[in-house]
């Protein structure tokens, strides 16, 4: 079968080294893919938001099957258009993509149906956001209604932090008409844990639960990141727990789409709070996560070809769905500077026996040398038996892959560890 992926990350380089496990897949290809996916995929260039290119290319390149991983053309209707023409999608179409689309649908959905989530209020005026900021509890969350490249949200320590956060979305459209609406909703504690599932609209089934950490420094200090990496499963993430986010979150979420109309087929990603009034869901993203597909994915003992085909025909009860009882352990090696200034070009070493998988995200190749080109260059992932395992393994091995001007976090797992061992 000849698929095409749609994206250039580590997301999908994770999803096309997984697919290329499946003995049906003979080529796959990507749009636009990067210098590391290169040796796994043939990289077309084209755009992941070119709606029209993508959609050429899969008719005259006859793909059987298409995947597309990111927000952006999932929520611009990438599936539509190339179901349209008779190209089957792993991915929610238009309609059930805003789910991750718009945070003021997915706030005011929870509250139809009863889904645990924290209290918010929504605004469109300024004036009338910033009068409610004189009385909010602080801390306080403001978000960016539609997609900001995951930088929409600030959590605001102070008053004045609230403010600026609500001018920066509102009078100096910062993500441009994302922040024409806002949501203010209350800060809440807990442990975070992230569980992507696959769902076809009459099932839910979770994969691995992971932890990703988002700030860019030791002691998740600084700025947030599109993360530095991951560990899964999350042992915050309990049997019991599951259970309930079953219950209380998974299947309302998919029954809610489903009697709005809008049935979501594809990787329902929840991003959850375990406060001390339950899991709440902080955020719901309508695809695989970065970078917690490059922990889950290594751990799939199924064939995922089959998984996802299943999920665009509605017969995933029927299906096996099964991961290993392993841990994972991902390291991001990025610029340094990242996520602000920060210089690319230099040239990267991978060596040719890592005992470990390597999930390249930002870099391109220049006359056959594979560059960097981004700030969150490539993920080191390496599974073990017991976390302590994966996570040695994983910096032992991301200490061996090398480029000028490259940083990591030195404590991807530590509270893990530390959550573990009680």
């Amino acid at each position: 079968m000849k698929i095409l992926v749609v994206g250039g990350g580590g997301r999908e380089h994770a999803i096309i080294k997984s697919l290329k496990k499946s003995p049906r897949v003979t080529e796959i290809f990507a749009a636009p893919g990067n210098g590391g996916i290169a040796a796994d995929a043939v990289c077309t260039g084209i755009g992941a938001k070119d709606l029209d290119g993508i959609t050429a290319f899969a008719k005259e390149n006859a793909i059987d099957f298409a995947v597309v991983a990111p927000d952006d053309p999932l929520v611009l209707g990438a599936v539509d258009r190339l179901e349209a023409v008779g190209i089957p999608c792993f991915g929610p179409n238009k309609a059930a993509a805003i789910l991750e689309g718009s945070k003021v649908f997915s706030k005011d959905l929870m509250k139809k149906y009863g889904i645990p989530t924290a209290q918010y209020e929504v605004f469109d005026d300024m004036e009338k956001a910033l009068q409610y900021l004189k009385t909010a509890p602080i801390p306080t969350v403001v978000k960016a209604d539609g997609l900001a490249l995951g930088k929409g949200v600030t959590v605001a320590e102070t008053r004045e932090q609230a403010v600026e956060a609500v001018r920066a979305c509102m009078e100096d459209k910062v993500f441009g008409e994302s922040g024409s609406h806002i949501v203010i909703e209350e800060f809440l504690t807990g442990p975070e844990v992230s569980v992507l599932s696959f769902t076809d609209g009459n099932v839910v089934v979770p994969m691995v639960s992971s932890m990703d950490h988002k700030r860019v420094g030791d002691g998740d200090v600084g700025p947030n990141t599109g993360g530095m990496g991951t560990v899964a499963p999350n042992p915050y993430y309990t049997a019991e727990i599951a259970k309930r986010c079953m219950e209380e979150i998974f299947l309302p979420t998919m029954h809610a789409m489903n009697a709005e109309g809008r049935t979501f087929k594809g990787c329902l990603y929840f991003g959850l709070m375990l406060t001390p009034n339950g899991p709440k869901v902080i955020e719901y993203n309508c695809r695989f996560g970065d970078p917690e597909t490059q922990v889950v994915l290594p751990l799939l003992e199924s064939d995922l070809l089959t998984i996802m085909e299943a999920t665009a025909k509605g017969t995933l009860a029927q299906t096996e769905v099964k991961f290993a009882d392993k841990h994972a352990c991902c390291v991001v090696l990025a610029s340094n500077g990242y996520p602000k200034k920060y210089e690319t070009g230099f040239p990267i070493t991978i060596p040719d026996d890592l005992d470990a998988e390597v999930f390249v995200a930002g870099a391109k190749l220049e006359d056959g040398v594979l560059k960097t080109s981004g700030g969150r260059v490539l993920g080191v992932t390496a599974t073990g038996d017991t976390l302590r395992e994966a996570i040695d393994k994983a910096y032992a091995q991301a200490a061996r892959v090398t480029f000028d001007n490259a940083y990591c976090r030195k404590d991807i797992g530590a509270r893990a560890l530390k959550a573990q061992n009680g």
